[in-house]
């Protein structure tokens, strides 16, 4: 699969948040998160393995008990089953890879909701 940057196919997760499917395969599927300063991701637990990259801007990441303030180039991984959340304090774009693939992710003509 292949895709080329588009302005297009964002859609609201929360207030603030943002993301947009960008590949996807059998076993993992990538996400763009366009992130609002003073949003906030509550915490939460899922049954998909999630790693990510920070590309731009500053967010507090709580995995588990500890909290990371991560800047432009940090990295991460969220084992399954693991609660973590995300506190964003300057607009920020992060790029996120979860396996399996989330079917909740999966663009509309490709079966999912987005």
């Amino acid at each position: 699969m292949f895709a080329q940057q588009t302005p297009e196919g964002y859609e609201e997760a929360l207030p603030g948040v943002r993301r947009r499917t960008l590949v996807f395969g059998e076993k993992t599927l990538m996400t763009e998160f366009r992130l609002e300063r003073g949003s906030l991701l509550p915490e939460h637990a899922h049954l998909y393995e999630q790693t990510g990259y920070l590309v731009s801007g500053r967010i507090v990441l709580k995995i588990g008990e500890a909290s990371y303030e991560a800047s432009p180039g940090d990295s991460w991984c969220i084992l399954m089953n693991v609660i973590h959340g995300v506190q964003i304090i300057e607009d920020a774009v992060a790029i996120e890879v979860f396996s399996p693939a989330r079917q909740d992710y999966l663009p509309a003509d490709e079966g999912g909701r987005a």
